[in-house]
């Protein structure tokens, strides 16, 4: 749902780079869990409580209890923020939170794999599945036309795409 990009300050804040729909709708969860889940350096997730916030320019700006100045606020640079799934908003039919449809397998209606969703781009005009199969990697819009559908029990997303794409 985000990502420390820096320390701010000398008091422990942090500068948060949002991943939501709305610039601070991260805010409306009190308490984020931080790790890091790719990579070498992969970490455990902790939980951390808010103490104070606001907006600045495109970022977030947190103060999270526990982390007292600069040092602790460096050692969390490059972290993820998560939230606990029950404390996200119930989807309507046919929408699907990104962490969803990251590691599902991706064919195309002629039945060609095309292998797995590695991560799902915002655009601003519609989101955009990054699948990756081997080195070759797609960009493939994720709009109705183009993804007819997404069956989460069998981890599968059928798409009209060409091969050649």
């Amino acid at each position: 749902m985000g990502r420390i990009v820096a320390p701010y300050g000398i008091l422990g804040w942090l500068k948060i780079q949002p991943e939501t729909a709305e610039l601070d709708g991260l805010l409306d969860y009190p308490e984020w869990w931080i790790g890091r889940q790719e990579g070498p350096r992969k970490t455990p997730w902790q939980k951390f409580q808010i103490e104070a916030a606001k907006v600045h320019a495109n970022t977030l700006l947190v103060k999270l209890a526990g982390v007292a100045d600069r040092t602790a606020a460096l050692a969390l640079k490059g972290r993820h923020i998560a939230v606990p799934r029950d404390a996200l908003p119930a989807l309507k039919e046919n929408e699907f939170y990104h962490a969803d449809l990251i590691g599902l397998d991706v064919r195309n209606l002629q039945q060609v794999d095309f292998g797995k969703v590695m991560d799902v781009m915002q655009t601003g005009a519609n989101d955009v599945l990054v699948v990756k199969q081997g080195d070759h990697e797609r960009l493939i819009p994720f709009i109705d036309s183009v993804v007819p559908e997404v069956d989460l029990a069998n981890r599968l997303i059928i798409v009209d795409w060409d091969a050649e794409f």
